[in-house]
């Protein structure tokens, strides 16, 4: 794979393996509120930080595929190809759904490196 696509594509994984870090160890930190828009009062609320944990989990299995397939993989430029698309489909739901800050924060990164790889594929 091409260094600049990858070098990106490790930029998307740090952000995701951040948010893990968030949502699942620092759910009610001052971090965790601005990030996400929300007061303290809410995330301490058992369920909300259960949810939260699950939501970070699944922004690890994002940011290890990432790395996988940007280290470990056969066909590296597929897989990376593929958890990248999967990273900008979360973002783009994410900002309909939730907030139009996670098209911004999680979805430009993403659109960048995923058309990095299609230049220079």
């Amino acid at each position: 794979m091409h260094i600049i696509p990858l070098v990106l594509a490790v930029i998307v994984a740090v952000e995701h393996y951040y948010i893990l870090y968030l949502e699942m160890f620092q759910t009610t930190s001052p971090a965790a509120q601005r990030s996400f828009g929300l007061d303290k009062e809410f995330l301490d609320d058992p369920r909300v930080q259960t949810l939260f944990k699950n939501q970070g989990l699944y922004n690890g299995f994002l940011a290890t595929g990432i790395l996988w397939g940007a280290l470990f993989a056969a066909n590296s430029w597929s897989a990376v190809t593929f958890f990248i698309i999967c990273v900008v489909v979360a973002a783009v739901y994410g900002g309909l759904t939730s907030s139009k800050s996670i098209l911004i924060k999680q979805g430009i990164p993403a659109i960048i490196t995923l058309i990095a790889l299609l230049i220079f594929k």
